[in-house]
């Protein structure tokens, strides 16, 4: 282990007045705890590896090495379930732990490196930690037959316990281990079918929840290490601008700043305390070379990004042909055109990173990384070490809605920059503030949709017609970028005529996924424009929708469910309105209906949510649950709220909650879930409660107030 340590006094108590920091090593608050942290074989010395997934103690512990970053969405928890169904493992001596960094023991097969991002963690490693599980069990029970020299098929595992009938014999899997690791690992193992689940499908309390309940889980600002420097830095106002010069004299005339130093990124301030850091860096004189700055403002990039519509652009998909429609007898042509902000991440836990050099030369890293692979590269390169000589110690991450998955690792790439320029004697945390985040970029894309669709004499759509104007996320200028279209090329109706056109513009503004990527905006577009083409059509919203939809899809199967708990739940309030969406992302199918009203201020307020969500099998329906919820009030906040402004000359205008919000405790509906029992191998649900209820809101407003709303968000700020 290396001088990392975290404070023995929590965060609660530390509020509550005490100044006092002890420093301990990294290792769980207590040998019971359910998820700890820091070097695995450092905490439980004799424990035995049964396969990389899956440690057993002599103590009967049993912890599961999960590769995916826990930062709210609950990977540490369905992953071990996974594991203790085929184990036939007592939940109550079940544990869980970030796995090591390797990108191909540990590696996201639908990303093919270690990741966690895409709603994919239950989803690819579905079997893979079921098949590690039932590896374990099978060489504890190797090791058993052997013991009691009897035949292995006369054994029975039961919450832990192997046991011997015959016999009378039994034995838990502490008193296993060291033989059960001595055995080969059987090539291939059976699997449960989903009528012998016990543990899958069941509501198991999140292994995170009591730790980050009293404060003792560790998160990277935690993390302390003797002698350690606090380096924050100074960003140019402008995206793409470079620092010119420096005055730091009264920088470093702040007490407990220690120097500073320019990097590519910006210029670092390193002291003795955040507080330090943060002061000394107020105290900078930096004048910025703009030469190659975004110099636009929103308003600029957006006409930009229209211009660029006009020819050109790369089709995404085109069934039947729409433009014979257009001027058919009887036929009707609406068009619309639409603008999405730029939106940032913002979550509660701003990006950090402790970086240090260990006794053997080689550099340690603590940070809530989504890409641990990809951030050990990036500090290998920048400090100049082989990628051997790193190791990213995982830590639990307070939120990450995109923000942490970055090819490239930029963040990383800076911290390393940060750690490089001090001259890696000392250890040093590097801290972004959440002004720092908010105006520093790695938003979802400033988007445009133009729209165009016929209805016939009937009131049915005879064509649908659509344009995305978008900065590519994955940098691509020649050629489509799916990412952009995402839930517009493919729709859950059975158009003859549908086209999709994709357009990729630029700007030095850096762009990121975000929260469902492009079905944040595609959700949207796709579906008020739909719901405005029904009620033109004289059409209901639900009828209408599953009149174009196959009768037997997945699609259909969540609006009917979503359409009878709303029902079910009574008539619509009065002065309030109902809206609904249904979307499809990351292969889970997610309807929903919101109620709204107004506030005091004649403002939309979201009262009531009903959300049916189709995603497989239920590992644990109670986080389908909070995901679906966490998603509405994600969701409703930004439709409401958010929006990243450049204003002439290329700054941001927000900068913190005060002007880019979240939506409050006292703003959030009531939400109710229904999760649809499915066959189907399971599907993600990080992201898939985003898409649907910003046009779910926005149909319920237009019906209410007869207001569609073509650019958010619905709420604009005060003006002042």
């Amino acid at each position: 282990m290396s001088g990392a340590q975290t404070t023995d006094v929590s965060r609660r108590h530390f509020l509550q007045g005490s100044g006092l920091i002890i420093g301990l090593t990294i290792l769980p608050k207590t040998a019971a705890a359910a998820v700890t942290q820091g070097d695995p074989q450092g905490v439980e010395g004799a424990s035995q590896s049964m396969n990389a997934f899956v440690r057993v103690a002599p103590d009967n512990q049993v912890t599961v090495l999960s590769k995916h970053l826990e930062m709210g969405q609950g990977p540490y928890t369905g992953l071990t379930q996974l594991v203790a169904e085929e184990l036939d493992a007592d939940w109550e001596q079940m544990r869980v732990e970030a796995s090591p960094v390797d990108d191909e023991v540990y590696k996201n097969f639908a990303l093919g490196m270690q990741l966690t991002g895409g709603s994919t963690s239950i989803a690819n490693s579905y079997e893979q930690f079921r098949k590690a599980g039932a590896t374990a069990k099978a060489m504890l029970l190797m090791a058993a037959a052997a013991r009691w020299c009897v035949p292995q098929n006369t054994l029975t595992v039961s919450k832990g316990i192997i046991s011997h009938k015959a016999s009378g014999k039994t034995a838990n899997f502490g008193e296993l281990a060291e033989d059960a690791a001595a055995f080969s690992p059987p090539k291939n193992v059976s699997l449960k079918s989903r009528d012998q689940f016990s543990i899958i499908g069941t509501h198991k309390q999140r292994l995170d929840t009591p730790a980050k309940t009293n404060g003792s889980a560790v998160f990277t600002m935690d993390v302390i290490a003797d002698d350690m420097l606090y380096a924050v830095v100074a960003h140019p106002p402008k995206f793409g601008a470079t620092v010119d010069s420096v005055v730091d004299e009264d920088a470093l005339k702040v007490n407990g700043v220690t120097m500073v130093k320019t990097i590519p990124q910006g210029v670092a301030v390193y002291a003795t305390s955040t507080y330090a850091a943060l002061k000394g860096r107020d105290k900078l004189s930096v004048t910025w070379n703009e030469t190659n700055a975004e110099t636009r403002s929103s308003k600029q990039i957006e006409d930009d990004f229209r211009q660029a519509m006009s020819s050109g652009g790369f089709e995404a998909s085109a069934t039947g042909d729409v433009d014979a429609e257009w001027n058919k007898e009887g036929v009707t042509v609406v068009e619309q055109e639409y603008v999405f902000p730029f939106l940032a991440h913002a979550p509660m836990e701003p990006l950090d990173a402790v970086l240090l050099k260990n006794a053997e030369g080689g550099i340690e890293c603590y940070a809530g990384a989504q890409f641990p692979g990809g951030d050990a590269d990036a500090i290998a390169k920048v400090c100049d070490v082989s990628r051997e000589q790193v190791t990213v110690h995982v830590q639990l991450a307070g939120g990450s809605f995109g923000r942490r998955a970055q090819f490239g690792s930029p963040y990383m790439t800076e911290a390393a920059e940060v750690f490089k320029a001090s001259g890696m004697t000392r250890p040093v945390k590097h801290i972004m503030t959440r002004e720092d985040d908010i105006k520093g970029g790695f938003y979802r894309p400033l988007t445009l949709h133009k729209l165009k669709a016929a209805l016939d004499k009937d009131g049915t759509i005879v064509a649908w017609d659509q344009h995305v104007a978008c900065q590519s996320l994955m940098g691509k200028q020649d050629e489509l970028d799916e990412t952009s279209v995402e839930g517009a090329r493919e729709v859950p109706y059975q158009f003859n005529n549908h086209r999709c056109m994709s357009y990729n513009t630029n700007s030095k503004v850096p762009v990121l996924w975000w929260r469902s990527v492009g079905h944040t905006h595609t959700g949207y577009t796709v579906e008020t424009f739909i719901d405005e083409l029904l009620e033109k059509g004289d059409k209901d919203p639900i009828d209408g929708r599953l009149e174009l939809m196959k009768p037997d899809s997945r699609d259909a199967g969540v609006l009917r469910a979503v359409a009878k708990m709303a029902d079910d739940a009574g008539p619509v309030a009065s002065g309030a309105a109902r809206g609904v969406a249904v979307h499809k992302s990351f292969s889970t199918y997610v309807a929903q209906i919101a109620e709204v009203t107004r506030n005091q201020n004649g403002e939309p307020k979201v009262t009531r949510v009903w959300v049916a969500v189709d995603c497989g099998v239920a590992v644990n329906p109670n986080h389908i649950k909070a995901q679906m919820e966490g998603g509405v009030g994600f969701g409703v906040g930004a439709i409401l709220y958010d929006e990243v402004v450049l204003s002439e000359g290329g700054t941001v205008e927000q900068s913190n909650f005060h002007d880019y919000r979240s939506l409050r405790m006292s703003e959030m509906p009531h939400v109710e879930v229904t999760v649809i029992q499915s066959d189907a191998s399971p599907t993600g649900v990080g992201e898939p409660g985003v898409p649907p209820i910003g046009p779910a809101v926005a149909n319920a407003w237009r019906r209410l107030t007869g207001e569609s709303t073509y650019r958010l968000p619905m709420v604009k700020p005060a003006q002042a």
